[in-house]
């Protein structure tokens, strides 16, 4: 029987949620599956991806065709990477060893990455945050001079006219 490792959709409309299953090739999109593998949750940045990763490694290994989108998922997850290194070990050019302080250092970068991206976005909302609440202060700031300007009574015009008279006399 021919499998494919392929995403199941679930969510409301313009909210998509997907369950990443096992199922026959012939077997509709949301329709029967032979095992549930993990979820993939596009709505979050960045995209929120929880596999179950030794059963998708083993179902890989046993020959399950990974769609486009869930091959990406795969690989971003390093469950192709891990095969990949696999293969290494049985052709005899790594040890089990050796391939798994590579996996292992794959994965330390990885978790480096992903950290960096949300703590960027994390500071990126607080930088716009703060911006905000300034150009909101300085709005409040005008708003308040220009009403304070409106409800103060017009300067009078007795002290210029006070230097005329006294201009005048000067004069005379």
């Amino acid at each position: 029987m021919a499998t494919k490792i392929r995403l199941q959709r679930h969510g409301k409309k313009g909210k998509p949620f997907y369950y990443i299953v096992v199922a026959d090739a012939r077997a509709p999109r949301d329709g029967r599956f032979i095992e549930r593998l993990g979820s993939y949750n596009p709505n979050t940045n960045p995209a929120t991806i929880d596999i179950n990763f030794d059963k998708t490694f083993e179902w890989v290994n046993n020959g399950a065709q990974p769609t486009d989108t869930c091959r990406a998922i795969l690989s971003y997850k390093g469950v192709l990477y891990k095969k990949h290194l696999q293969g290494g070990v049985k052709k005899g050019a790594l040890t089990q060893e050796q391939a798994d302080a590579k996996f292992a250092e794959w994965v330390d970068q990885k978790e480096g990455k992903i950290t960096g991206k949300k703590s960027n976005l994390t500071s990126a909302k607080d930088e716009a945050r703060k911006a905000a609440l300034a150009a909101e202060a300085k709005r409040n700031e005008d708003r308040a001079a220009a009403i304070a300007a409106k409800n103060t009574p017009p300067a009078e015009e007795e002290a210029p006219a006070a230097e005329e008279t006294t201009e005048t006399e000067s004069a005379e």
